[in-house]
């Protein structure tokens, strides 16, 4: 069994397998013709059941023979221009080569005894980032796993930043457009989920600044404390960008943190024509970036980045085995530190090979391009009567609703767009996602793949009302 660890006697095998393992991929990537195959769960789960993990097969080839039965064949593919579904993007070249090494060497970013280099280069791209941002010269912040758990450690730094010890009197003010992790970190963080405060979002869905001020207002005159206050640059339904200069003017006259959740809107920090969006964000406190979304990453490539580099103390937990207190006096740069996490991955990589081949630039230029094909979108959708589109984008993300000219029940209307997304998608043509929007069934092309194109967008409207159109037919002819 030694002969398969990673090592200087396996070396070829290592490349034999590896090598294959692409060119299958390879393969499979250019033969796609759909994003997804249709399969069912149940369909599928025999082939999964099937498999006996208590008897290997014992050969790299006869896995990856199996591996194409459970899953290559029926993965949802996001390179494909049809897959429009959810804030998944198709990857850079350069990240995924730096996937490979970063596994194939498996750092362990937690102290520099298991990294060096890496902890370098983690740190580095932090710095970047923050100057990318405009927090400051006393910034830092440290690679995550994604946007829930920036949020998460952002609102504990808040948490324990906030002049109070008594936890039922702190308040989280977001939009009621905000991701869902805002909720679920309060009830983590020991504040339970009525500590967030939601604010209501105008037609353009953006937090409307001046309720927030009346609710500040109202949490300071009932002995409240705000503790922080969620803006969110690229909500996950529309990305819109909430105000920030006046959500920023806001957290500083009631002495609340300020987090800007980027997760989805940090391509603008890289874009040559549109980095203007976020103009305000050098103001926040902390701000969350997901890399694995708007620099065409793969999972996971997370950050969060706070001002004030003293904060991430909130973070800091020493163990006489990892990190001793001596390593601080020693100047020894342990990113467990600063981190949730203790192991963790070298995911910095992926992106610092993307820079040094692409450059800023280059990625900036990939999410300026699916930000004008959302652009065009909307303009094909305003002019279709078949639709009813909610918001102009700021970024790429499209939501509509399919409105026949025949049926005017608004239920009957949902059940008609609900059936035709899991109908197109049954089909494996194309992939999108919904929403719901005021209580009302929609749906959603969310737009991260630059070989996507307008006739892509158009085709698939066409598919979406068959298959609504084709509900409605059956189901009324019934009644």
């Amino acid at each position: 069994m030694r002969s398969h660890l990673l090592n200087d006697t396996t070396a070829e095998s290592y490349r034999r397998s590896v090598t294959e393992g692409v060119e299958r991929v390879a393969n499979k990537l250019a033969a796609t013709r759909r994003p997804f195959t249709g399969i069912s769960p149940d369909e599928l789960a025999p082939a999964v059941d099937a498999v006996d993990l208590d008897k290997p097969l014992g050969d790299a080839s006869a896995v990856l023979d199996e591996l194409e039965q459970v899953y290559l064949r029926d993965a949802v593919y996001f390179h494909h221009p049809r897959y429009l579904g959810h804030l998944n993007c198709p990857v850079v070249i350069p990240a995924v080569l730096g996937e490979a090494v970063l596994s194939a060497v498996n750092s362990s970013l937690d102290t520099w005894d298991q990294s060096a280099g890496a902890t370098l280069i983690e740190r580095k791209l932090i710095d970047w980032t923050t100057g990318r941002i405009g927090l400051g010269p006393a910034a830092d912040g440290v690679f995550t796993s994604g946007g829930t758990q920036s949020n998460l450690q952002a609102l504990l730094l808040a948490r324990e930043e906030a002049k109070t010890d008594d936890l039922s009197r702190l308040r989280i003010f977001s939009s009621e457009c905000s991701h869902f992790s805002v909720q679920k970190s309060a009830t983590l963080l020991g504040l339970g989920s009525s500590a967030v405060v939601s604010i209501p979002c105008g037609r353009d869905k953006k937090m409307q600044s001046v309720v927030l001020a009346a609710e500040l207002e109202r949490c300071r005159a009932e002995g409240l404390v705000p503790m922080a206050i969620v803006a969110t640059a690229g909500t996950t339904d529309f990305g819109s960008i909430d105000p920030l200069p006046e959500i920023a003017a806001l957290a500083d006259e009631y002495g609340a943190w300020m987090h800007v959740d980027a997760a989805y809107g940090c391509g603008l920090l890289a874009s040559p024509t549109r980095r203007h969006l976020l103009d305000g964000i050098e103001r926040a406190d902390s701000v969350t970036v997901d890399f694995h979304k708007s620099f065409f990453q793969p999972v996971s490539s997370s950050a969060l980045l706070v001002r004030d580099r003293a904060t991430l103390r909130h973070a800091t937990y020493h163990a006489d085995y990892l990190n001793p207190r001596r390593t601080v006096e020693e100047r020894i740069p342990n990113q467990v530190d600063k981190s949730l996490q203790t192991t963790r991955r070298f995911d910095a990589l992926k992106l610092w090979m993307t820079l040094r081949v692409m450059g800023a630039d280059g990625v900036g230029g990939l999410f300026d391009e699916v930000c004008d094909l959302a652009a065009a979108g909307w303009d094909v959708l305003a002019a279709d009567p078949r639709y009813d589109v909610v918001v102009q984008p700021q970024l790429s993300t499209l939501v509509f609703r399919y409105i026949p000219t025949a049926v005017t029940s608004p239920a009957e209307i949902d059940r008609a767009n609900l059936y035709a997304r899991k109908a197109l998608f049954a089909s494996g043509e194309a992939v999108v996602a919904g929403t719901k929007v005021d209580g009302r069934q929609y749906l959603k092309f969310t737009l991260l793949n630059p070989e996507t194109t307008v006739h892509d967008i158009a085709a698939v409207l066409d598919l979406i009302a068959g298959h609504a159109e084709q509900y409605l037919g059956e189901n009324l002819v019934h009644a």
